[in-house]
């Protein structure tokens, strides 16, 4: 008989990490996320939950919905893939990989994965940031 070689409390901190963070839940997602953790992403790089958790309200606030294509699970990592999809006025769907690594059950590593291409269009149509006011 096959054993899953899977820890059953990882693959409930990845799902409850998806669910919070895509619920907006900012100090829930942070709870699940262990010591020594790392993010990368194609925009952002942290070492710390609150840096990646930052821009979560804007990001949410361009997001219809989000939809899981995939969940896999190995020893102490999971990979998820998912279709984000924006609202219709940005016009952006998404595909997302999202791997994790983790230990006793809590998040160490997260390394997102994206073509950036539609968002660095989107932030170059959106202008350059509005420079701070003169002292």
């Amino acid at each position: 008989m096959a054993t899953d070689p899977t820890d059953p409390t990882d693959r409930t901190a990845v799902r409850a990490y998806y669910h919070a963070r895509f619920g907006g839940d900012v100090a829930a997602a942070a709870a699940l996320i262990g010591e020594d953790f790392a993010f990368r992403s194609p925009f952002i790089a942290s070492d710390s939950p609150e840096g990646h958790l930052d821009g979560l309200d804007g990001l949410l606030g361009i997001t219809d919905r989000v939809e899981l294509v995939s969940e896999l699970y190995g020893e102490d990592e999971a990979t998820l893939l998912y279709d984000l999809h924006t609202v219709p006025a940005v016009g952006i769907t998404q595909r997302t990989a999202e791997h994790f690594r983790l230990r006793d059950g809590r998040i160490t590593a997260i390394t997102l994965l994206f073509d950036s291409a539609p968002w660095q269009a989107l932030t170059a149509a959106a202008g350059p940031a509005a420079a701070p006011a003169d002292s």
